[in-house]
């Protein structure tokens, strides 16, 4: 008879099984709606399930560049095994969009430019970290570029975002990633994101100033792009998974809120009357405390 405690997380939802590892009675599991893709929230004018993105007319199995619209004209995001090729930065210091072949594309479902969109891969496991709450760790070992997760949960709007950072309350998890884009000459563009009451397993992944996942966004069917966690460097079995919640170079801030974060006083950690939470990731460039994106609050 088995003995292993550890239920599915995702309730059957991912491809394989999101395990929770089996604690004391006493620790209490955060509640949640688990859901492994995005969905529509307040002030979001995209249903990010419909299909709003054309399809390329490629009929091969897997498509080629530069003859295939999809990958635009950046070349191939992934090598032949799905590993993302670029996680360095741009030179604009945003991240640059990865755009995969969609349910419109004549293409085979086993083209090398769909990554993404074929879900959770890896058996992850959830598990209470000790002195940062919950995190995530791998059952096996992640190669560089491979993908780990969705960041996934409610794509809502500015005004929302600063609606619910205002209130959360002292304690409360901060879960808002709010990341920026640039493609050519047009405008950053902005994706909100909280997985606090609608998430996937990525609501566990917790900050590292010196992290091995990176965060690049992937829009596949919809205008709406999905976070997409990738392996930033080897990541050994068991070992926890984290990102920069601030997501460094591919979610840089403007500088005038960078340099009022480095003002928050160094004792108490407060930003704008803000508290911020003590880091905990213990990396040699640990910068104290968890990043505050002032952004959401003080817009315009």
């Amino acid at each position: 008879m088995s003995t292993d405690r550890r239920v599915d997380l995702s309730n059957c939802l991912e491809n394989v099984l999101v395990l929770i590892e089996p604690t004391s009675a006493d620790t209490t599991f955060p509640e949640f709606q688990y859901s492994p893709d995005n969905v529509q929230g307040p002030g979001c004018t995209t249903d990010p399930s419909e299909v709003t993105l054309p399809g390329c007319s490629c009929r091969s199995r897997s498509c080629r560049t530069p003859t295939c619209p999809c990958p635009r004209a950046r070349g191939p995001a992934y090598d032949g095994a799905g590993a993302l090729l670029n996680l360095g930065p741009t030179d604009s210091g945003y991240c640059s969009p990865v755009f995969e072949c969609n349910a419109l594309c004549a293409c085979s479902e086993a083209c090398s430019n769909r990554v993404v969109q074929g879900g959770l891969r890896l058996r992850l496991e959830v598990y209470a970290t000790g002195n940062k709450g919950w995190g995530v760790r791998a059952l096996e070992a992640v190669p560089r570029g491979t993908f780990v997760c969705e960041y996934a949960g409610e794509v809502i709007g500015l005004e929302e975002a600063r609606r619910r950072q205002l209130a959360q309350r002292v304690g409360e998890n901060n879960y808002i990633i709010a990341v920026r884009e640039h493609a050519g000459a047009g405008p950053v563009a902005e994706t909100f994101v909280d997985p606090a009451a609608v998430g996937n397993v990525g609501r566990f992944l917790n900050h590292s100033c010196q992290p091995n996942l990176v965060m690049q966004p992937v829009r596949v069917h919809s205008a709406v792009p999905r976070l997409a966690l990738f392996a930033g460097r080897s990541v050994d079995s068991r070992e926890e998974l984290t990102f920069d919640y601030t997501g460094g170079y591919r979610n840089r801030l403007p500088a005038e809120l960078l340099s009022t974060q480095r003002d928050a006083d160094a004792r108490t950690g407060r930003t704008d009357g803000l508290q911020r939470k003590e880091c905990h990731c213990g990396a040699n460039n640990c910068a104290r405390f968890l990043p505050l994106d002032l952004s959401i609050i003080n817009r315009e």
